[in-house]
């Protein structure tokens, strides 16, 4: 499975939780977001990852102190964007397994 097909397994769970598709793959100088999302009132920036084995601490352990920086800068790229931005959250959703069958989200992964 690629990062593609991770995101969108990603995308249709949080979709089928009530979540609001706004945007997949931001880019910007600064770096990516796989999904920017809305729950309710709030805009929600996802990062997706997806490890078959747990070598290496698995999918969580990925997420770096640089890597939530990167993110950080590039949602402040994406939020610089928009007229007038909601509350905001960084969530993270791990898929695991040889298909990405098991899926953990966390809400409130990281932040400033």
């Amino acid at each position: 499975m690629n990062g593609h097909e991770a995101e969108k397994i990603a995308a249709a769970y949080l979709q089928q939780l009530s979540l609001i598709l706004i945007t997949q793959n931001y880019r910007c100088r600064f770096g990516e977001i796989d999904l920017i999302m809305q729950d309710n009132n709030t805009l929600v920036f996802v990062e997706v990852r997806m490890r078959t084995r747990d070598t290496f601490g698995g999918a969580a352990s990925s997420i770096t102190p640089t890597k939530q920086a990167k993110l950080l800068r590039t949602a402040r790229h994406y939020l610089a964007e928009i007229d007038n931005y909601p509350p905001c959250r960084f969530d993270v959703i791990l898929l695991s397994g040889i298909n990405g069958q098991k899926i953990d989200w966390i809400q409130n992964a990281f932040g400033e």
